[in-house]
């Protein structure tokens, strides 16, 4: 069983982190809420759509690239990493002083894509690799989101459990909770 804390207790480890990972299902707002805590806590953003998994023109770079790209942004000493693909927990939760997970409902995370797309249709958002504009989400996409906490959930808890059971998980449900972990004004 991870070692889950609430958000008050996330913000008070957030204050001392050097190394914090957001992870969750698309949609959800987990690049939103880790540029948040980059600026707020003098973190480096660092994200996996942009900086590990994609090259120009939605190509995906190999495995083995990926592995060791994904190597050296967690032996870096201060960061925020927004990304989860359970598959690399091994290189990334071990490193971790803090996971948020963003775990809304899937019709929050289907409408946080539906805005995403409008916002940014046919242009490189700040958290996705350069020549890969956004684009109308397939069905296939949208099916992991809608069978995310039935399919990838327990297999995040399962990887959470076996790289990092005393790593502290903070579980968020709504943006009103991604507010308690950015320090005010």
């Amino acid at each position: 069983m991870p070692n889950y804390v609430p958000a008050e207790k996330a913000q008070d480890i957030l204050s001392r982190a050097h190394r914090v990972l957001v992870i969750g299902c698309s949609g959800g707002g987990k690049t939103t809420l880790a540029l948040k805590l980059s600026q707020s806590y003098a973190l480096e953003y660092q994200s996996i759509d942009r900086d590990v998994r994609w090259l120009p023109g939605w190509q995906v770079r190999n495995r083995a690239e990926q592995r060791r790209l994904l190597q050296e942004l967690v032996e870096r000493d201060r960061w925020v990493m927004d990304g989860s693909g359970a598959s690399t927990f091994d290189i990334r939760v071990p490193r971790a002083d803090l996971i948020i997970w963003v775990r809304v409902p899937r019709l929050i995370a289907i409408l946080g894509v539906a805005k995403r797309f409008v916002k940014n249709y046919g242009r490189v958002r700040v958290a996705m690799a350069e020549g890969c504009p956004e684009a109308f989400p397939d069905r296939e996409f949208l099916s992991y989101i809608w069978n995310f906490e039935r399919k990838s959930a327990p297999e995040f808890v399962k990887q959470i459990d076996r790289f990092g059971p005393n790593v502290p998980v903070a579980v968020l449900r709504s943006r009103k909770e991604y507010d308690l972990l950015i320090p005010g004004p």
